[in-house]
């Protein structure tokens, strides 16, 4: 007889007990499809506000919504059975107060069934990061460079550079650990300060663009397939080129068709011809 055995999904708890331990590895993830391809070789699969530029083709995440969050939030966890999902929270949606980050942070975990959800911010959010885990939403922080806050910043660069700029970014570190967050995404920052935080703070470290010494590293996923070619940072590693590949199938369908060669129903339905 035969025992079904049913694979314990990766909790935020578990997250967190992994610092200085075995690297947790991370992707983003917007679509049911990738999802189950992407769901037993990660730790965390992040619905990244990224989708915005990846999915739909804008310039900036800026655009994103909160519905968008939640619909491909919704589609990821449903697909998964392993991973720890994590969804963004987009621009605009927790910023104001404290009570506008819950009650939409709370829509989010709701409306997906996601464990946790990701806000960009350091210090200037530490009170809203308190105020929600004090009221069940767990989160993972987001510091160094801020895409979501890139014209503020005066573009995309590599942070920490200033004596002053390291300091600013180690302290915010040090004030989301202290709020609660239960892991922390350091972006763009150069290997010195990141390396350094990852070692002062209590709670992991993922870095993109940032030190070999975090405690995990996340990428995203269509950059790693080369699908995404509109802006590839310089710390992006492509490990395959689908293009080719997906190229090269869509031109045979296309062919196919053409020359009316297509399979008709009786090859795909087994019709047997009169």
């Amino acid at each position: 007889m035969s025992v079904e055995v049913k694979i314990k999904r990766v909790t935020t708890r578990d997250i967190r007990a992994r610092k200085g331990g075995e690297p947790l590895v991370v992707l983003t993830a917007y679509t049911a499809p990738m999802t189950r391809l992407l769901d037993p070789h990660c730790d965390i699969l992040l619905v990244g506000d990224s989708l915005g530029m990846v999915v739909y083709g804008m310039d900036t995440t800026l655009g994103v919504t909160l519905d968008m969050m939640i619909n491909h939030g919704r589609a990821v966890v449903k697909a998964s059975t392993h991973a720890c999902v994590v969804v963004d929270m987009p621009f605009g949606s927790y910023q104001e107060s404290r009570e506008q980050a819950f009650r939409n942070c709370a829509r989010v975990m709701c409306e997906t069934g996601c464990a946790a959800i990701k806000l960009e911010g350091g210090r200037e959010l530490a009170d809203t990061i308190l105020f929600l885990t004090e009221r069940g939403v767990p989160v993972m922080a987001h510091i160094g460079l801020k895409p979501q806050a890139v014209h503020a910043a005066g573009g995309f660069r590599a942070q920490g550079r200033l004596d002053a700029e390291a300091e600013a970014i180690r302290a915010d570190a040090r004030a989301i650990t202290e709020a609660g967050a239960f892991a922390v995404v350091v972006e763009g920052t150069v290997e010195p300060v990141s390396r350094a935080l990852s070692a002062e703070i209590a709670i992991p470290t993922i870095g993109i663009g940032a030190s070999v010494a975090c405690d995990g590293q996340v990428l995203v996923t269509e950059d790693v397939l080369g699908l995404f070619d509109d802006f590839t940072p310089k710390f992006v590693k492509r490990y395959t080129d689908l293009r080719p590949i997906i190229t090269q199938a869509v031109e045979t369908y296309a062919a196919e068709v053409k020359a009316r060669s297509f399979p008709g129903p009786e090859h795909c339905f087994g019709i047997a011809k009169k």
